[in-house]
Order: structure tokens, then sequence, then C-alpha cells
């Protein structure tokens, strides 16, 4: 069976546009607004990334990483994320869920267990921050077997050599990190300069789709549209957190966030 990431890219290209990813933190800011987000914004996103909330958050600036404190403080756990992603898909089967977070969350649950779950309730990608290549290499291949994809991430300052044997490893999606920042930080270099850096990535394996996140706004998204797909993420925590301290419905709120967003990129 083909994994959903592909189908999407497939369609989205046919469309003559980039995915766009949305990431969200499981959790905020309830666990019934999580969910009751998800549904909402997947009208406009093409895949959904899943945050896995962590108190020690890595390369995550302080909109994500208010988010995840949030959903700490509301007790979310791993099993409330299995049944969030559950839920969703249940309403959702056509669209992509790619959970993100910390190699710790897989081996204290078990990495066999783990991915009998994720592909239970329909996950289709991981994202693990702190399992590099070449380190990620078995696992990488036990999620192959569950036809999860493990999504490695790529920086600006990777060596051309080591992103061959990164990308020559890897599943159909890469991660390509646009700047040296921490999530939310604004664009230090030209949208020019990223797509250079992007292009040299892609080149590599032309097949293989590759994402851009990191400083992704409704003012930056339409001069990177060029790529594969492009991922916001701390906008939209931010619109929680606005929405939150404005008494306001954040599902209504962060859904014309990134219908605004989709419209950039059509």
């Amino acid at each position: 069976m083909q994994n959903l990431i592909d189908l999407t890219f497939k369609k989205v290209k046919k469309e003559n546009r980039p995915a766009l990813l949305t990431y969200t933190v499981a959790g905020d800011n309830s666990k019934k607004n999580s969910l009751e987000i998800l549904k909402s914004i997947s009208k406009h996103a093409d895949i959904l990334e899943l945050g896995v909330p962590h108190n020690a958050l890595v390369a995550d600036g302080n909109q994500i990483q208010t988010s995840a404190y949030r959903a700490l403080k509301n007790g979310i756990k791993l099993k409330d994320i299995f049944k969030i992603v559950k839920n969703f898909k249940r309403i959702k089967k056509e669209k992509p869920i790619i959970l993100m977070g910390y190699y710790n969350m897989v081996y204290q649950y078990g990495e066999n267990k783990f991915l009998d779950i994720c592909k239970k309730v329909g996950v289709s990608g991981l994202i693990l921050v702190d399992l590099p290549w070449p380190e990620n290499k078995k696992f990488a291949k036990k999620c192959k077997k569950k036809s999860i994809y493990f999504i490695q991430l790529l920086s600006p300052t990777t060596t051309q050599k080591r992103l061959k044997k990164i990308i020559k490893d890897s599943h159909p999606m890469n991660y390509f990190i646009s700047m040296l920042s921490t999530t939310g930080g604004k664009l230090k270099v030209s949208s020019k300069k990223i797509l250079s850096n992007y292009n040299k990535v892609k080149q590599i394996d032309p097949k293989k789709n590759v994402v851009i996140g990191f400083g992704i706004t409704e003012k930056t998204i339409k001069s990177l549209k060029k790529a594969d797909g492009l991922v916001v993420g701390s906008a939209i925590c931010k619109e929680i957190t606005n929405s939150i301290k404005k008494r306001q419905n954040p599902v209504t709120n962060v859904t014309n966030v990134v219908k605004r967003l989709k419209n950039r990129i059509k």
C-alpha cells in the first residue's frame, strides 16, 4: 500500500503548487481542541505534523515552547496523542499525519510497540529530531517495514558528502531547515539563498520530496513556493496563544491563518 505522503505530493504537483504542512502541538490548548484544530485545518493543509510535547525542546523557539508547556500542563500523554490521531483518521482517512518528537519517547515505549501503534492508528511519517543519521539507520529500516516514513533533517551546514549519504538512505520525504535558528525566528537569509541551498539538496535525488521549514510565515511563504512543500508551525502556535489571551476560539482563528497560508501558494 502506497504511503499517503507520496499520494499527497503527487496530487499537489498536478496542481502545480507546493504542499502545505502545518505543525501543532498535541494537546494544545486542550485535548479536545487539539483534535478540533486538526479536523478544521485539514480542509486547507495537505500534511499535518503533530508535535509530541516535551519539557526540554531542541531548536524550538518561544511559540512552540509555550504550546508544549500548555499541553504538558493539561496532562497530555502518548496514549492521548495516539487517540487524537485515531479519532482524526476516522474522519480524514486521506490526510497524512506525521508525528514529530524525540527518540526518548520511542525508547521508553519500546520501538516495536511504538511503531505497531503508529501503524494501527494511521501515522504516515515520523520526525525524531535527536536521532540523526547514521544512528537512525536501524530504526528507519523498522519504520520502512511498517510503511511509515522516517523523515531525515537536513541543514544548510550539512556537507555535500554527508548530504549524499543521508539522502541515499532516506525515505521519499526529507525536511530541509531553512537557516541556523530556532523555530519561529525571522528569516535571516534571503529566500533566494534558501532556495539555492535547497536546490543543492534537491539535485542529489530529484525523485525524493524535500520540504522547507523554520521561519515560514504569511509574509515569507510565497517567496519559497518553488519547494516541494513548506512547513508552518510557530505562526500557528502563536495564533493559539493570541486566541487564548483574547478569549477567542482558537479553532476558528487558526483555521483562518492556515486558509490564508494556502491562498498564498496556490
